[in-house]
């Protein structure tokens, strides 16, 4: 099983099926200031959708195609983060993340993208981080522009949020960037 501490408060663990109950707890608790940015908030209407997503997500750690863990804050599930997706060919690693509207404010998002890039470089030996958000997530966009990840342009129209799309701004760190830091 994959725990990381990242310090007294923050750590990350493996998404488990124990913890289906809480995160649909925390997603329907979280409708109106997720599915701003979200595209699944309309079909996870049950803890049986939310299993779903977190057998698939076993999958693909299992397949050593993604890792996606729960952030535990002073012991408290409070949101999900992790690789949607690990390209091997290209070295690549793509973090997602989401956390319960309660819960910002604390630092717990920085240091989450911190410590994934961290890992995806130190440990996976990735040469390359991507984190994209939509152009108008300020607060999402924010974690990548504080960690340094360079804006590498934008792609239009690049998801269908319910109604619309929106256009993402695509960060990027290059492990020889991030280990110069």
């Amino acid at each position: 099983m994959f725990i990381h501490k990242i310090d007294d408060e923050v750590s990350l663990r493996l998404i488990g099926l124990q913890d289906a109950e809480r995160i649909f707890e925390l997603t329907d608790h979280n409708r109106g200031h997720l599915r701003a940015w979200l595209p699944w908030l309309d079909t996870t209407t049950t803890v049986e959708d939310t299993k779903g997503f977190i057998q698939m997500c076993l999958k693909g750690f299992a397949e050593n195609k993604s890792l996606n863990t729960v952030i535990l804050f002073k012991g408290e599930v409070v949101g999900v983060a992790g690789f949607n997706e690990i390209d091997w060919s290209n070295k690549i690693a793509y973090i997602g993340y989401w956390l319960g509207a309660g819960y910002q404010g604390n630092g717990i998002m920085i240091k989450t993208a911190r410590a994934l890039t961290d890992y995806a470089i130190s440990e996976l030996k990735l040469n390359r981080v991507d984190i994209r958000a939509a152009v108008e997530n300020k607060k999402s966009r924010a974690i990548p522009e504080r960690l340094g990840f360079v804006n590498e342009g934008r792609i239009r129209q690049a998801e269908w949020l319910y109604d619309h799309h929106v256009d993402h701004i695509v960060y990027g760190m290059l492990a020889k960037d991030w280990n110069e830091r």
